[in-house]
């Protein structure tokens, strides 16, 4: 299978090591526009599509493949090995996170870093856990989302957007939503947020940086900082914001953190 065109996979940039971009539910690559460019000086820089997203082959979108977040993380390892070089970062927002965490459990020592943006192991509230939703909210959200996903996704997008006075990023993320493919959209919404992940993140040792919203609907503080507690190697770090992508409203904030995160796997020769 051609990967390239599966993921429409876009590489560029200069460096030792590689930062590996993915996006999260309903976003598409185009969302790290506002964040990659200020590496790519220093590193080579992949971008994705997941599939079912964006400009990826929605023909090798495979219901049971992709039933699981497993799906995605197989396929990021597959991207991993055909276009990284060097030590691999991956920089995850959303469920994308938890993507990246599972690929690397899949290829133990692969992967030298995680910077993950927005990520939430469990969304649901549990016993001694706050996800910051409840089931029924759960429900309804899907509920919802498969009854009329384009009038979802317009009513929706603006409030996970959140940037307050800065409404061109809402309408980007909203025709991002709207140009996904709804069907694909419905299922990777139920693996998305139905799923609990913090067996796999609890415990694992390689470097993490968690950026955090200050004010954030999908992904609240108090997991930012469930997160911080089982990653024995994490940095956490609020960024002021409110929204769930502060890559896009505060991508400023974000590159200054990792830049002081990245600094090991700088190549301070690139040009």
């Amino acid at each position: 299978m051609d990967l390239r065109h599966r993921n429409n996979v876009s590489v560029m940039g200069n460096g030792a090591s590689t930062l590996v971009f993915s996006h999260g539910f309903g976003c598409n690559q185009a969302m790290w526009n506002y964040l990659a460019p200020a590496f790519c000086e220093r590193f080579r820089v992949v971008m994705y599509d997941l599939v079912g997203a964006g400009q990826s082959d929605l023909s090798a979108f495979d219901k049971a493949k992709y039933g699981t977040l497993d799906g995605y993380a197989r396929d990021l390892n597959e991207l991993i090995d055909a276009f990284a070089i060097g030590p691999v970062i991956l920089v995850s927002h959303s469920v994308s996170a938890m993507i990246a965490a599972l690929a690397d459990r899949q290829a133990p020592g692969r992967i030298a870093a995680h910077v993950m943006i927005g990520p939430s192991p469990r969304y649901i509230d549990a016993d001694g856990y706050v996800g910051g939703f409840k089931l029924a909210d759960i429900q309804d959200l899907l509920d919802t989302l498969d009854s009329n996903y384009l009038g979802w996704s317009s009513s929706m997008a603006p409030v996970i957007m959140g940037a307050p006075g800065q409404p061109a990023l809402s309408i980007e993320l909203t025709d991002s939503f709207c140009r996904t493919e709804p069907a694909i959209a419905k299922q990777f919404a139920r693996v998305t947020f139905m799923s609990d992940n913090r067996q796999d993140v609890s415990g694992l040792a390689t470097p993490v940086l968690i950026l955090q919203s200050s004010d954030d609907l999908i992904a609240p503080v108090a997991v930012g900082e469930y997160l911080h507690s089982v990653l024995p190697n994490s940095t956490y770090c609020l960024v002021d914001n409110v929204g769930h992508c502060p890559h896009m409203s505060a991508p400023q904030a974000c590159a200054d953190a990792m830049e002081t995160f990245l600094a090991p796997w700088i190549d301070a020769h690139a040009c």
